[in-house]
């Protein structure tokens, strides 16, 4: 018998700035009223454009703002938390005073028993603390609460890659209901089950993960656009060229994303076998007269610790490169080191004489919020200078997923998302060959983050991007430089992914032991007798059998997965057969999930047999 829900919503409108966000008193007056019912175990990805409200619909889950019209009903006894993207931390001294503060707060044991795990120090002054200190803070608040609903907004947003695993493995196994708007594709596909899509005031509901939306999505607009053709609806066909635009940008990027292939191919073949140090080619002297950047034995240290140890690295035009690790491992530094911000303590850094670059960084540099786009992009004109080419302002809005009729519309009011993609538009147009993008997806919505891989690989010059999202980098750079925190860079042909195939047998047997210890510290903490199996303990039947079979159904998995990838190739998969797509994606999706869990089950059997 199917469970009733512990949340709902029924019949829902709401007004905000002057227009229906969410339905309206008429039948002519915007998007049908919204319904939304919330099982105890769902895992929901609620997706929609920056500016479409999906922030705004879960405050109102939480009852923090009141609907126009409709009920909001909630299963008695049921604890809804939501994590903020951006919580208020100016009342408090500390980040333990924020997660004790505040109505419902979270036993003090619960905060530090994931506080510790996390790696964050809840007594640092909160006014000092950096962007992903406070993200940590304020998860570790929200999961200590022990919510039946979680309400995640962006939740990995200033998490670097450590933290946003250990936040998938608690979600893997948290036994309660979850809504989460995230950009980063990869965390949406592993966790969630069904999409909301929160589209023109609509709010449409399908059983199906992430890794089915953007087929799903498609299947919706070529229905429209059928229906719309059928009406001869010019207006109304007019009214898509935003949503006509998603399936040709799409199309598009799956021949980006084989020349990018390809690109990679031909960087491997300049890596040395051990993966550091430098890049080769065949014909050394054409790669040197096509560098643009040449690092020769480089490195930094700050105290005693060695940030950046000697390594060598030729970037040519054209290179997509990709700077990935955790907080403090040196991602920054490196990058100062590259763009000749920061002096090495050994080595050179040189430059070609051409090279010009623009850096978009993490911290988003304030627009004036009483000017207009007009005045941003155009100086208060009709023309943008667009890397040297004239466009119009309006198209180039439309190129950048604006409505032109906003081209007068003051800054101030736009939603963060759309102040970030603002400031891309912005910073595109400047004429320039070399691209430094500092954590460019936070605050994107998926749409916006096609749109941003789309102008990178049609950028004439060199890129360099550190970014924690690990879908993006997978679609975009050629070549990673992993950095682990020793100090280390290692050079790696291709996206994220490479990178996490050739330190992944070290980083599992890490994260199993980190369970270990953090299943210890919570039974600790709760005053529990619950132990982990101790090394070397005889195992039992089930655990044998486990332990001798895992390894071929995990080389099953990793088998059906290449499978799948194999077909998801097909750039016109999506167009012939958008439920076929759905099905393959949530199939790989299924599977990685699987050979996770094995490979940990393994690992911590192996663990035990070995002591």
């Amino acid at each position: 018998m199917a469970q009733p829900p512990i949340f709902s919503l029924e019949g829902v409108a709401l007004q905000q700035g002057g227009r229906w966000l969410f339905g309206g008193p008429t039948p002519t007056s915007g998007a049908a009223p919204i319904d939304l019912h919330v099982l105890p175990a769902d895992r929901l990805a609620l997706i929609g454009r920056n500016g479409a409200g999906k922030t705004t619909l879960l405050r109102l889950i939480t009852g923090r703002i009141e609907a126009d019209r409709g009920q909001r009903r909630v299963k008695p006894g049921t604890r809804i938390v939501f994590l903020e993207q951006e919580p208020d931390f100016s009342p408090y001294a500390t980040l333990m005073d924020f997660a004790l503060g505040g109505e419902d707060a979270p036993a003090t044991h619960e905060v530090e028993a994931i506080a510790g795990q996390l790696g964050i120090d809840m007594s640092r002054p909160a006014a000092t603390a950096s962007g992903g200190e406070k993200r940590r803070a304020a998860i570790a608040r929200a999961l200590a609460q022990e919510p039946d609903l979680l309400l995640l907004d962006e939740p990995t947003n200033h998490l670097d890659i450590g933290a946003i695993d250990w936040l998938e493995d608690w979600l893997g196994r948290y036994r309660g209901a979850f809504i989460t708007i995230s950009h980063d594709r990869t965390f949406l596909s592993r966790l969630t089950r069904a999409t909301l899509w929160l589209d023109r005031g609509t709010l449409r509901r399908k059983e199906v993960g992430f890794g089915g939306y953007e087929a799903w999505e498609e299947s919706v607009y070529a229905e429209e656009a059928r229906a719309a053709e059928r009406l001869d609806a010019k207006l109304k066909i007019e009214a898509h060229w935003l949503e006509r635009g998603v399936t040709a940008r799409r199309k598009r990027n799956q021949g980006r994303l084989e020349k990018l292939h390809q690109m990679r191919a031909a960087r491997a073949a300049m890596i040395s076998g051990a993966g550091t140090a430098k890049l080769k080619l065949a014909s050394d002297d054409d790669f040197k007269s096509k560098s643009v950047i040449v690092a020769e034995g480089i490195s930094k240290t700050f105290g005693d610790r060695a940030v950046i140890k000697p390594f060598s690295l030729r970037i040519q035009n054209g290179d997509r490169i990709g700077i990935v690790g955790a907080n403090g491992a040196g991602k920054t530094t490196l990058l100062r080191l590259l763009t000749k911000e920061l002096e090495p303590d050994t080595g050179t850094v040189t430059h070609a004489r051409t090279l010009s670059g623009v850096m978009i960084d993490q911290q988003r540099k304030l627009l004036e919020p009483n000017a207009t786009l007009r005045q941003i992009l155009a100086e208060g004109g009709d023309w943008v200078d667009v890397r040297g080419v004239r466009k119009h302002v309006m198209a180039y809005l439309k190129d950048f997923l604006f409505d032109p009729s906003l081209v007068d519309t003051k800054v101030g009011i736009l939603s963060g998302g759309e102040r970030s993609r603002l400031l891309l538009a912005r910073e595109f147009a400047r004429t320039a060959n070399l691209l430094v993008l500092d954590e460019p997806t936070n605050d994107l919505d998926l749409e916006t983050l096609d749109l941003l891989q789309e102008v990178i690989a049609d950028f004439d010059g060199t890129v360099l991007i550190v970014s924690h999202d690990r879908d993006f980098l997978d679609r975009t750079v050629t070549v990673t430089l992993g950095l682990d925190g020793s100090g280390r860079v290692d050079i790696v042909a291709g996206g994220f992914a490479d990178w996490e195939a050739k330190r992944k047998p070290a980083q599992a047997t890490a994260r199993t032991s980190q369970r270990a210890r953090d299943d210890v510290t919570t039974t600790a903490q709760r005053g529990g007798n619950d132990k982990p199996p101790a090394a070397g303990a005889k195992l039992s039947y089930k655990d044998q059998r486990d332990y001798e079979l895992l390894p071929a159904r995990i080389a099953e998995l990793e088998a059906a997965i290449a499978r799948g990838e194999a077909l998801l190739s097909d750039p016109d998969l999506y167009i012939k057969d958008p439920q076929r797509f759905a099905t393959i994606s949530q199939g790989i999706a299924n599977a990685r999930a699987e050979k996770d869990a094995a490979e940990e089950r393994w690992l911590m059997l192996a663990e035990m047999v070995e002591g």
